[in-house]
């Protein structure tokens, strides 16, 4: 019987599975009020007028979430500037960047039985600065709706410009609405992806926003980000 030694590698401080964990649930909140927003009658249907699922209360639980959702990234702004391993984009100035997404994309495309091992898989980070982009519009067209009940106060002055560019509110509506379906696919994505990580090429990525460590059989290629030796 062949003995495998395995090896940890701390990677996300405890901020960055804070943040990830709130949202998480953030967004499963805002989504399915969101929807409930979307279609009230939906809600009247199915409950009293007069109880807990009231628009208004939908509305409130959808804004708490935001801001919640919004003040939680400074958590991982925190984990960013104090953690090596908690990475905010991938580095795609590096040419070995490059070489290393090749590697992992022929794998799943079938081309390669497997890829090399690696502390941050190169597409996983692509996918999240994506994932940012997203969160950043919803944001900006949340905001933009929610303070033009406002226009001349902090908020109007902020945000106002959102509506303005998009072409109205009908317009910034919609791209909140269609931006936070992509935002749920990606959720779905995310969810296979890393669970097929964790089982078939046994790169700890569900444990790891748990215990905040990877254990790896094999020397991840880009190991010496953590103490840096590779720049």
């Amino acid at each position: 019987m062949k003995e495998v030694v395995r090896r940890e590698y701390y990677l996300f401080s405890p901020w960055l599975r804070i943040f990830h964990w709130i949202m998480v649930v953030a967004i499963c909140v805002l989504f399915v009020t969101g929807l409930m927003i979307t279609s009230p009658w939906s809600i009247h249907a199915s409950e009293p007028t007069f109880s807990g699922m009231t628009l208004d209360n939908i509305r409130n639980i959808h804004f708490v979430a935001a801001y919640l959702f919004c003040a939680s990234f400074i958590l991982r702004i925190y984990g960013f500037c104090t953690n090596p391993g908690d990475r905010l984009f991938p580095h795609v100035w590096k040419g070995y960047f490059y070489s290393n997404t090749v590697d992992v994309a022929l794998h799943y495309m079938f081309l390669r039985s497997e890829h090399a091992s690696y502390l941050r898989n190169p597409i996983a980070r692509c996918s999240y600065a994506f994932l940012y982009v997203l969160v950043f519009i919803e944001i900006l067209t949340g905001f933009g709706i929610y303070y033009m009940t406002d226009p001349s106060g902090i908020g109007g002055t902020l945000f106002g410009w959102v509506i303005t560019v998009l072409g109205g509110e009908m317009m910034a509506h919609l791209v909140h609405h269609y931006v936070a379906w992509a935002i749920i696919l990606f959720a779905i994505g995310h969810l296979y992806m890393v669970i097929r990580a964790e089982f078939m090429e046994g790169e700890s990525e569900v444990s790891s926003m748990f215990s905040g460590s990877k254990i790896l059989a094999h020397k991840p290629r880009d190991a010496g980000h953590l103490d840096g030796t590779l720049k």
